[in-house]
């Protein structure tokens, strides 16, 4: 799916669920992929297809980075995914049901939206200094992991309310 971002212009997302390989493109930004290890046991809940590090490789701008995505489990802080790339540290962490804010050392750069099927949406902070490989990595992580996350809440009323018969 090609984007229209407002700072860099036209990006191409290309996400293959099924092989858990993602890439991003742009006349100007460095590409960026995010590739499944063959073999590895999927999880239909996430467009890669697994959120296990150890079974993920990560690039940008052919340069291999570090990819840390955490379990996910009761809290939306659970879903945020951590890269490490030329000692610059992003988080792209849950913040709504829909959408995710990328923080670039702690400084909230952007926002985004993705439903997991390679459309994303971002929203870039006024004033905030984002540099090619920023939007690389941010449409990269979105794509990849999806967005948003219920508030620990609203997922303990649900396993509340699973506990009884329908």
């Amino acid at each position: 799916m090609t984007h229209l971002d407002d700072r860099f212009g036209e990006i191409t997302v290309l996400l293959d669920s099924d092989a858990g390989r993602l890439e991003v493109r742009g006349g100007s930004i460095p590409p960026a992929v995010v590739e499944r290890a063959a073999g590895a046991e999927t999880d239909v809940h996430v467009p890669v297809g697994t959120r296990n590090g150890a079974h993920l490789v990560m690039t940008v701008g052919g340069g291999a980075v570090r990819l840390a995505p955490r379990k996910g489990k009761l809290s939306r802080r659970s879903y945020a995914v951590v890269v490490v790339r030329d000692g610059i540290t992003y988080r792209l962490v849950p913040d709504s049901l829909d959408g995710s804010r990328l923080l670039k050392d702690r400084r909230h750069i952007g926002d985004f939206s993705s439903g997991g099927d390679g459309w994303v949406l971002a929203a870039w902070k006024e004033g905030a200094d984002v540099a090619p490989a920023d939007a690389s990595v941010g449409y990269a992580l979105a794509a990849a992991f999806g967005t948003g996350g219920q508030p620990m809440w609203m997922m303990a009323v649900e396993a509340v309310t699973d506990l009884f018969p329908g």
